[in-house]
């Protein structure tokens, strides 16, 4: 149950215990004032009462979370708790999961899942991080008219990690596709599985720094596996270390090449990759 609110709320596992005491007080509280403005009110009529009394705790229910998340830490998170709940209310707008995108190369990952969510209202693809200039990330971002920008080495691992940008954003699932950096360890706090990467091997073989594209390849052939594939995983703080999402196996034929594998490779990712991510981000719906 934490573990889902974790990701729900995206926060951490101490944060969604101060949470939920903030919760509890700041109902207990309501309900005492309630019935406090109800002695005064001096209603004898029962049905009265209890819709009066619904009424005042219903009003006064918002200003005491809001205090004793104070108390907690927890006042911008109920701030935003509370904004999207009246927008709710009032029928504005529906809950999104925007996805942001991590991307070293040419993109045809990335290209594949934003095609995927190109129709989707409820699951969008609205970010695209690269950290080499000019790569073809940046023009399949421009494609699709997904905002992009540069990540840069020095914000990146020992700035804010660009945690700000995506929560301004109001970034939910950060996806890795052929992202060749480490991600740090602050960005991996603030989304608890909700980093997802894939890796061009069956892990935990073939895994690690360094192992990817056809360095990959190139060293499965050379230990003449018969079998190769895909792993989705979550992202920890280890390299290609996470709890497995999803594995697809692929052969690996006696005359195939590093190049000759990496396309049967990339047929599985493309296959495989955007429906994965889309089922992750139906879980924060």
């Amino acid at each position: 149950m934490l573990d889902r609110l974790q990701q729900k709320w995206k926060v951490t596992g101490w944060q969604v215990v101060l949470i939920l005491c903030t919760f509890a007080i700041g109902g207990s509280l309501s309900g005492l004032i309630g019935k406090t403005v109800m002695n005064w009110l001096t209603i004898e009529n029962r049905f009265l009462w209890v819709i009066v009394y619904v009424l005042v705790v219903t009003l006064v229910w918002p200003l005491c979370v809001l205090a004793v998340s104070v108390v907690f830490g927890q006042f911008g998170f109920f701030t935003r708790y509370l904004k999207k709940m009246g927008q709710r209310m009032a029928g504005k707008g529906k809950k999104q999961v925007k996805i942001a995108v991590f991307a070293s190369g040419a993109g045809s990952n990335a290209d594949k899942i934003m095609a995927h969510f190109s129709q989707n209202a409820q699951i969008k693809v609205v970010l695209l991080g690269c950290n080499k200039p000019g790569a073809g990330a940046f023009a399949v971002a421009a494609k699709h008219g997904v905002e992009s920008f540069t990540i840069e080495k020095e914000q990146f691992f020992r700035g804010d990690n660009y945690l700000p940008f995506l929560r301004k954003k109001e970034i939910n699932l950060v996806v890795l596709a052929g992202f060749l950096w480490k991600i740090p360890e602050n960005l991996i706090k603030a989304y608890p599985n909700r980093i997802i990467n894939i890796h061009p091997a069956l892990l935990p073989k073939y895994g690690g720094k360094g192992m990817y594209g056809n360095f990959v390849h190139t060293a499965v052939i050379a230990d003449a596996e018969t079998e190769s594939g895909i792993t989705i995983h979550y992202v920890d703080e280890q390299y290609d270390h996470g709890a497995h999402i999803l594995q697809a196996t692929c052969p690996v034929l006696p005359s195939d090449t590093p190049e000759t594998l990496a396309q049967r490779i990339h047929g599985l990712e493309h296959e495989h990759f955007a429906k994965v991510i889309e089922a992750e981000a139906k879980k924060l719906l």
